[in-house]
């Protein structure tokens, strides 16, 4: 009975593991930097072994081989792949920490399953994954924490993701900004943004009506028209529907350089970039200084070393190590 047991926990971690391999291969895609996309690689390479030890403790036990898994486990992934496509970002990772949860109380329960009766091997094998996944998990509680902060977290979304955030943000607008305030601010937006317009209608009709009346999907319009566009907002829609504007050229990268929180950072070469970025504390300040260098200078020593002190304040926010 206890090898029966055994054995369903091992094939089952070994369809789940499968799909996990798929969907870091896909992640690699989304990597921010190089740094986590080094990380990326190397976190499905060793998804891979883990299938492939697994795989091996199914024949030690006396299985045949099993080739339905990596079908099942690719099918699974499509599945999943299609379904966050609909979903902004956060919703994707969750689906993600979700995963690795399964393979984590499944690796504990093999544990517990072979601490008396063994096999020996097995439980080695389930002893590396419990601690394999659970720092996965840390992993993807901070990409989730550097999401809720407001970015930008280790992974870009998709152009179909990064549209589904953009209405998802647009339906928790304040209700006390007026409809015809944001629609004067969009019509800033609107001026300067014909290619996203362009973009959203081959998307779908509606998405791109509902995101340029809100003003909240920009893509690459004119920092000088987003610049108008928050004074006019803010004008006319008061100042939280400017900090909204605010955010959204933030997010584009559309600061000026005199507008960041590190004095002639226009000036700082790669070393001294770094420092002062390690002096920042807020989130909004790391952010602002990542979405301008990404967008003007492109150093990716300078991104990915913002990216790693961003992460760092995530952990702290979440208590993850």
């Amino acid at each position: 009975m206890a090898n029966a047991a055994v054995i369903s926990q091992l094939r089952t971690l070994e369809q789940l593991t499968r799909t996990e391999v798929q969907i870091a291969r896909t992640r690699v895609a989304q990597a921010r930097t190089d740094a986590v996309r080094r990380e990326l690689q190397q976190n499905g390479e060793n998804a891979e072994r883990r299938a492939e030890r697994l795989a091996a403790a199914l024949r030690d036990l006396g299985e045949v081989p099993d080739v339905v898994s990596p079908a099942v486990g690719f099918a699974a992934y499509l599945v999943k792949s299609t379904v966050e496509q609909a979903q902004p970002l956060d919703e994707a990772l969750l689906g993600d920490l979700a995963l690795e949860h399964q393979l984590l109380d499944r690796a504990r329960y093999l544990v517990a399953l072979t601490a008396e009766a063994g096999p020996v091997s097995v439980h080695g094998l389930a002893e590396q994954l419990v601690s394999a996944h659970s720092a996965t998990v840390d992993w993807l509680t901070t990409v989730l924490a550097e999401e809720a902060l407001g970015g930008p977290a280790a992974l870009r979304p998709t152009a179909l993701q990064a549209v589904a955030g953009g209405v998802t943000r647009a339906v928790a607008l304040p209700t006390r900004i007026t409809i015809g305030g944001v629609n004067r601010a969009a019509h800033r937006f609107v001026r300067a943004g014909d290619e996203v317009r362009a973009r959203l209608g081959r998307i779908g009709d509606k998405v791109g009506r509902f995101a340029s009346d809100t003003g909240e999907v920009v893509g690459t319009a004119v920092d000088a028209g987003l610049e108008r566009a928050e004074d006019v907002a803010h004008a006319d829609a008061g100042a939280e529907a400017g900090a909204t504007v605010h955010a959204v050229r933030r997010d584009a990268g559309a600061l000026r350089a005199d507008e960041l929180p590190i004095a002639g950072y226009e000036t700082k070469g790669v070393q001294d970039a770094v420092a002062a970025i390690r002096q920042l504390r807020l989130p909004g300040e790391i952010q602002a200084v990542i979405r301008y260098e990404e967008q003007h200078k492109a150093r990716s020593s300078v991104v990915s070393a913002a990216q790693t002190h961003y992460a760092s304040i995530a952990k702290e926010t979440v208590g993850v190590e």
